[in-house]
C-alpha cells in the first residue's frame, strides 16, 4: 500500500465522458487550505478539517479492516441532511471539503467523503464503488461504498444507515442497483460484481464533482 506523506493527500479522480480520461489531484493540508476553509466556513470547521487529515495519518499502518472502520466511523458522526434542506437542491454532490465544512450531508455525501479518504490512504481505485441501492425498509434509493477485497469477493458495505461495515450477503435490508467508480459502471447482480456495462462512469455529477475539487483547492495540481 501506498504510503501517506505527512502533509499530502493524492486524491485520484476521473474526468467522465463516455471513455475513461483519468487526472489526479493534490490537496495539501497546509496553512494555506485552512485559512481558505476557515474563511469559508469558519474556526469550527477548520478544526473538522484538521481531524480529518489525523484519522488519515493516524490510518497509515493499520490493517484494512481498521482502515474501513476508522473512516467510515469518522464520517458517520456528521448530520444527515437531505440535498433539498442543505443545498436546495434536488441532488448535489458535495466534496469532502463542502461536507466537512457544513458539517452535514446526505448519503452520497458520506460514500463520497469515505471514498475519497480510503483513495487517500492508498485503496486502489479497483477495490472501490460507489453503489445506488434501494434501502428497503425506508423504500427510498440509498448510496452506499463498496469494498471488494478481489474482483470477485463478496463487497464490504460502509454506510451511515447501518453503522457496522457488513459484507453485502449481511445487508438484506439493501437491494443492490449498480455500482461505478471512475474505471466504470457495473449492473446489480452478485452484490455489484455483475457484468461491467461500460468504461467509464458517464456520470454528470461525478464529472461535476472533480470540477468543484479542482475550484475549492487554493493551491495549484502538483504543487
Amino acid at each position: 500500500m501506498a504510503k501517506l506523506n505527512k502533509r499530502l493527500v493524492a486524491l485520484v479522480f476521473i474526468c467522465l465522458s463516455a471513455w475513461v480520461c483519468a487526472s489526479s489531484l493534490l490537496i495539501e493540508f497546509n496553512e494555506r487550505l485552512m485559512t481558505w476553509v476557515n474563511t469559508q466556513y469558519g474556526d469550527a470547521a477548520q478544526q473538522r478539517v484538521a481531524s480529518w487529515e489525523q484519522t488519515l495519518l493516524q490510518a497509515q499502518g493499520k490493517d484494512i479492516t481498521a482502515q474501513l472502520s476508522d473512516i467510515n466511523a469518522f464520517f458517520n458522526a456528521y448530520a444527515f441532511v437531505s440535498d433539498q434542506e442543505h443545498w436546495s437542491q434536488l441532488d448535489y454532490w458535495a466534496t469532502p471539503i463542502e461536507f466537512i465544512g457544513t458539517n452535514a450531508g446526505d448519503c452520497e455525501d458520506y460514500s463520497i467523503a469515505k471514498y475519497v479518504s480510503l483513495r487517500a490512504i492508498g485503496i486502489p481505485e479497483s477495490k472501490l464503488r460507489l453503489v445506488y441501492v434501494k434501502a428497503i425498509v425506508l423504500d427510498q434509493a440509498h448510496m452506499v461504498l463498496a469494498y471488494y477485497p478481489t474482483p470477485r469477493s463478496i463487497p464490504l458495505i460502509l454506510d451511515n444507515l447501518n453503522r457496522a461495515v457488513l459484507p453485502a450477503d449481511q445487508r438484506s435490508d439493501l437491494r443492490f442497483i449498480y455500482s461505478f467508480n471512475g474505471v466504470g459502471l457495473w449492473t446489480a447482480k452478485a452484490q455489484g460484481r455483475g457484468r461491467q456495462l461500460q468504461p467509464g462512469g458517464n456520470n454528470r455529477l461525478w464529472a461535476d464533482l472533480h470540477r468543484k475539487i479542482e475550484q475549492q483547492t487554493p493551491i495549484s495540481i502538483g504543487e
